[in-house]
């Protein structure tokens, strides 16, 4: 071994000797034509990459989290997997956000050298899990829409992100059905993984709203071919979301979200105007990830998550 202590082996960057990292990753996007697309504003982009990355980014770290707690020695491998294959989405789009930027900034800058008002995550990412149900809830829906989104990522003007969404759509549908799995595995189960599910969903079902409200960041861009506008993911989201919870025994066959006509999940601004729905009020209390806004959870991840990095300054891994 060629260190005798960490701090050396992790500030060392020319050997590969390093003992509790030195992975030694590359550019993740080389070769990828990194221009920016004509009439893009280049803090637009990387705003959105920081969006979609953040969103990666802790949601991998809270399902690491559950690596020692799964039920099944199979299933902390396949939650350790997911949350590899967003940690790897992170960092592309992390990366693109820096380049975009141009401020200098790397995926380590921003991944550990953010504080938490820097996040552009939804709060539902980091969002802690109360327990096996909760977790398999929330992977389902933020898969379920998270794949809708890159699959019309993957015609962005923007190659960064045309490529990185292409290969998200792939790993993002094993989430997708292993999630939705286990949704029907617990619904459809003994009576009390039944009510442990439906508890799960009726917790999680208020603060999907989150996912389908627009922010002008990401219409803007929408508008010009680069990104995706969430609130027209809804459509697609609820049908795919209704369908699982049916087959779990969650809603009743003829039901959708609502238990009558689907309700809109979108925040809609034209009820400021006139006549408030129930619930709205509700949501606009929320934090609101997309403007930097969030629950006490995100600065409880960013501890421990950032906590090597901060310790060790000029670290690497």
């Amino acid at each position: 071994m060629a260190f005798d202590d960490a701090y050396h082996a992790l500030t060392d960057h020319d050997d590969d000797a390093r003992w509790a990292y030195g992975t030694g990753f590359t550019d993740p996007l080389a070769g990828v034509p990194g221009d920016l697309p004509d009439g893009v504003d280049r803090t637009e982009l990387a705003a959105y990459c920081l969006m979609l990355g953040d969103d990666a980014l802790i949601l991998s770290h809270r399902l690491q989290q559950w690596v020692t707690r799964s039920p099944e020695l199979e299933d902390e491998l396949a939650l350790a997997n997911i949350g590899l294959d967003l940690l790897g989405q992170a960092r592309l789009l992390l990366t693109r956000a820096g380049v975009a930027e141009g401020w200098g900034r790397d995926e380590d800058d921003l991944a550990m050298r953010r504080d938490p008002s820097g996040f552009r995550n939804v709060c539902l990412a980091e969002r802690a899990d109360a327990d096996f149900a909760h977790l398999v809830a929330r992977l389902f829906a933020l898969s379920t829409w998270r794949l809708a989104l890159l699959d019309r990522l993957t015609a962005s003007r923007d190659p960064m992100l045309a490529a990185i969404a292409a290969k998200g759509v792939k790993e993002v549908t094993y989430h997708r059905d292993y999630a939705a799995q286990w949704v029907v595995r617990l619904g459809d189960g003994t009576p009390l993984s039944h009510d442990r599910m439906l508890a799960a969903v009726e917790t999680l079902t208020p603060q999907l709203a989150e996912l389908f409200r627009s922010h002008p960041t990401e219409i803007g861009l929408a508008s010009v071919g680069v990104a995706v506008d969430p609130a027209t993911l809804e459509a697609e989201f609820t049908q795919v979301w209704t369908h699982v919870l049916q087959t779990a025994t969650l809603l009743p066959p003829t039901a959708s979200l609502g238990g009558g006509a689907a309700p809109s999940l979108a925040c809609d601004p034209a009820a400021e105007v006139s006549g408030v729905p129930a619930g709205i009020e509700q949501e606009r209390a929320r934090p609101w990830g997309r403007d930097g806004e969030h629950t006490p959870a995100l600065a409880e991840i960013l501890d421990e998550m950032q906590g090597v990095a901060r310790s060790v300054p000029g670290g690497v891994w």
